[in-house]
């Protein structure tokens, strides 16, 4: 067999393969005798076919069988003798099979580029200052007093600003977002027992007007536009005629801000002691939030050193993870992926530039994994699990499981060895606070 490689580009390489005329023909007088086992012909006994016959009659499916056989093994011997790996299915092209001639093929295929990491002793990284006032206190004290509020039924009076409205709802667009090519009118959604704060941020604009003064029992029909610029871009532009009915009214009640407050808020002492325990927590996970930001400068200014082509498959692999991961968080919320008002293929398209940076920054870090020889352990492996397991609720081993399926404790090691680099990187560069 003749195969010979020729370079494209940095990360992209083509196969060219002969395989020899008596190969192919041992490949198609064994599949020809396959043929002949079972081939049902008029006037001749199953078994007993001429072998130039069968060939004869089922010469283009023989040829196919053929190069499916000899193909692949063939771009495998190539590529073991070689010292190329592909990162995804060698692409197959040019296939040219006949009776008594050598098959020739090409194949095309993406490896990684060549990555020199440099030096990595010189990043100056900033790091945004923690700092939690007493207004944001303020704000997470009101949240907690919003959660432990309750809903009270209110009889007698009509709707008023900060009223709580359970509301049978039909809603029907009469006029398509900006973004759409259909000018038809929807079919009616159709809403049973929707609460709806009146005066919340989510609501639509003017939607709380049409509601304040309203009382249970009664019915409306109103149409609201949305603005171009607003934020759920599938209403963007749009016009939808709504069609009412109010069934219930409650009113919100908060407890009060007090010494029983807190203690059923968590045993605390007294108020005070449930203030420093919130600002401590928000500090804390404002630390975190600041270290992940410093994390996310290093990775972004370790991609922008790398300037070399990056493999396509590979860009395409992380925008699918991408896309996976917002349809697993969507079904963590209760909402099929199928159902949603996606265009996926946009969503893909807006992850490119995002993906194409991780992918850079993923090949700077295997670089310096292998130039620092950074290894892991049993040990590191088990903690791994162990964290994963406590943060998911489930048992270690049910979660080592999880992970071996398909090759996972590779990738887990991979990324752990990413981890310890990014790490090395952070303990070598000069962070600021600013």
């Amino acid at each position: 067999m003749k195969t010979d490689f020729t370079k494209i580009s940095e990360c992209r390489q083509e196969l060219s393969v002969e395989i020899p005329a008596d190969t192919v023909e041992q490949s198609i007088e064994r599949h020809s005798k396959g043929y002949g086992r079972t081939a049902k012909i008029p006037g001749f006994r199953p078994g007993k076919v001429p072998a130039q016959l069968i060939r004869a009659r089922f010469r283009e499916q023989l040829l196919h069988d053929v190069a499916q056989e000899l193909v692949p093994k063939a771009v495998d011997d190539a590529l073991a003798s070689s010292t190329l790996t592909p990162i995804a299915t060698p692409d197959v092209q040019d296939v040219n099979i006949n009776e008594g001639q050598p098959l020739t093929f090409r194949a095309t295929f993406e490896t990684l580029p060549t990555v020199d990491p440099g030096r990595y002793d010189d990043f100056t990284l900033r790091k945004t200052p923690v700092s939690i006032d007493e207004d944001a206190v303020n704000k997470a004290m009101d949240q907690l007093q919003l959660r432990a509020s309750r809903l009270d039924p209110i009889e007698g009076r009509n709707i008023e600003h900060g009223d709580t409205v359970t509301l049978d709802l039909e809603r029907r667009l009469v006029k398509q977002p900006a973004d759409s090519n259909n000018d038809s009118s929807t079919e009616p959604e159709q809403h049973r027992d929707v609460s709806v704060e009146i005066g919340h941020a989510s609501n639509p604009p003017g939607f709380d007007e049409e509601l304040i003064g309203l009382k249970v029992g009664d019915t409306s029909s109103f149409t609201v536009a949305f603005p171009e610029d607003y934020e759920v871009s599938s209403f963007a532009g749009a016009k939808a005629a709504y069609e009412i009915e109010v069934k219930q009214l409650r009113l919100r009640v908060l407890p009060v801000l007090d010494e029983d407050f807190a203690k059923q808020a968590g045993d605390f002492e007294n108020l005070a002691a449930l203030r420093a325990k919130v600002e401590t927590d928000l500090s804390q996970q404002a630390e975190i939030e600041a270290k992940s930001d410093v994390r996310q400068d290093l990775l972004r200014q370790l991609a922008g050193r790398l300037t070399t082509d990056l493999p396509e498959a590979l860009i395409v692999q992380e925008i699918e993870r991408r896309v996976e991961q917002l349809a697993r968080h969507m079904m963590n919320q209760n909402i099929d992926p199928r159902e949603a008002n996606i265009d996926w293929n946009a969503f893909r398209e807006q992850q490119r530039v995002a993906a194409t940076d991780a992918v850079r920054s993923t090949l700077m870090l295997d670089a310096i994994v292998s130039r620092e020889e950074i290894n892991l352990t049993d040990e590191d492996i088990t903690q791994e699990i162990e964290r994963q397991a406590e943060a998911s609720g489930r048992a270690p081993s049910a979660v080592r499981a999880f992970i071996e399926k398909d090759g996972g404790i590779h990738r887990l090691r991979s990324g752990l060895k990413r981890e310890k680099a990014i790490d090395l990187l952070l303990s070598r560069s000069t962070i600021v606070t600013a």
